[in-house]
């Protein structure tokens, strides 16, 4: 194999993943990031474009998100690529009477919690995003949130460890892991045994079955999500869209007296460089069954359509589906598993894998160097002190 001994064996090359192995390597550890299919394989190369903040609740995940927005403003710079980063905003439409009050609501806690946010009303939101249906009653906006290429962020990322040093193992599964006396001492693979005293578990929505192989409990689970591609078309949002259903269905049982929609359904829209539009999203819960049926695909079309009644006339050539890594709060899982020492587990983001990836590596470098944050102490995984809800 070549590789027989390590300081820490990252496992899972997305995103999150390729982010933590990059701040290891760069502070000179010996690192070894073990993939079994390829970088943004999974829930990394899945996923829509945007950073938005305004789809996080204000407190400990809003913080977090806006420490994770500022380090993007040179983390292009750093990682000597090209992100297709845009600060051009974020826009959430918002459909009812329930919606209004309840984004009301939002935006003044949002606005207190720091976020530059405001509130429109119908006829502006549609000056701004004349793509909007009539009935839209209004929207917030937000210059803060952001867009970026996340495949071509995780590829920048991988670069980035891999030009620092780590060694890079794809198309590798990892089979098992040693331990003695409670510690960790080595990871198996498909090619072998590596030796090392610390491995980060960053294996996304199968970080629970990667826990498994350690006896490590990880309290995460797979949300299924399907985005429809569209043909390329000319310049049609300005930013990201999302709507008020989108964060109802990721956060809340309820908003108002609605219940969250058939498979989580909730608009998340934007465009890519190349003009193809990405037209999302659906959240459910089906273990790792990929397939998702026409129904999800057509409830996703059809509400993507009541908002923006000029997708009824573009072509989708193609869908995309991957699971989210969930595990019921919202939050990450960024901690020392209480079983076994020298395990480390950095999973569960959700839906903000993109936006929450630079921070990400920041958080367990410095968890691997021993030091604490109110952000360590709110991403423990004793907080689940029982089974996360479906």
């Amino acid at each position: 194999m070549g590789i027989k001994t390590a300081d820490a064996v990252v496992i899972g090359a997305g995103v999150i993943g390729s982010s933590i192995a990059f701040r290891l390597a760069e502070q000179g550890r010996k690192v070894v990031l073990v993939e079994k299919a390829g970088p943004g394989a999974g829930a990394s190369g899945s996923c829509d474009k945007a950073i938005f903040l305004q789809s996080k609740r204000p407190g400990i995940h809003m913080e977090l998100a806006l420490a994770s927005r500022r380090m993007y403003d040179t983390l292009e710079a750093e990682l000597e690529a090209d992100l297709e980063l845009k600060n051009d905003g974020g826009m959430v439409a918002i459909e009812t009477p329930e919606h209004l009050d309840f984004m009301r609501d939002f935006v003044r806690k949002q606005r207190d919690a720091g976020i530059a946010v405001e509130l429109l009303d119908g006829n502006e939101a549609r000056r701004r995003q004349p793509c909007l249906s009539p009935h839209v009653l209004g929207a917030s906006f937000s210059p803060d949130d952001a867009e970026v290429n996340p495949l071509a962020l995780n590829t920048a990322l991988f670069r980035a460890a891999a030009r620092h040093g780590a060694q890079t193992m794809t198309h590798c599964e990892v089979t098992g892991i040693r331990a003695s006396a409670g510690r960790v001492t080595a990871v198996e693979t498909r090619r072998g045994s590596i030796s090392t005293p610390l491995v980060i578990n960053a294996a996304g929505p199968f970080a629970g079955q990667v826990g498994q192989l350690a006896g490590v409990h990880v309290p995460v689970k797979p949300r299924r999500g399907t985005i429809l591609i569209s043909e390329a078309v000319e310049p049609m949002v300005n930013g990201s869209m999302l709507c008020a259903q989108y964060i109802a269905a990721k956060h809340l049982a309820a908003v108002g007296s609605g219940n969250v929609p058939p498979y989580g359904i909730g608009l998340s829209l934007g465009q890519t460089e190349s003009g193809n539009l990405l037209i999302g999203g659906s959240r459910e819960f089906a273990g790792f069954e990929k397939a998702s049926g026409p129904d999800v695909m057509a409830a996703i079309a059809g509400h993507a359509i009541r908002i923006v009644p000029a997708l009824a006339k573009i072509r989708i050539i193609r869908s995309m589906t991957g699971f989210r890594p969930y595990t019921g709060d919202g939050l990450p899982i960024i901690d020392r598993a209480p079983e076994l020492g020298g395990y480390v587990i950095a999973a569960g983001h959700e839906g903000d894998g993109i936006a929450l990836a630079p921070i990400t590596g920041i958080l367990v470098r410095d968890l691997v160097d021993g030091k604490t944050g109110p952000f360590l102490h709110a991403l423990t995984v004793n907080r689940f002190a029982v089974p996360i809800p479906a």
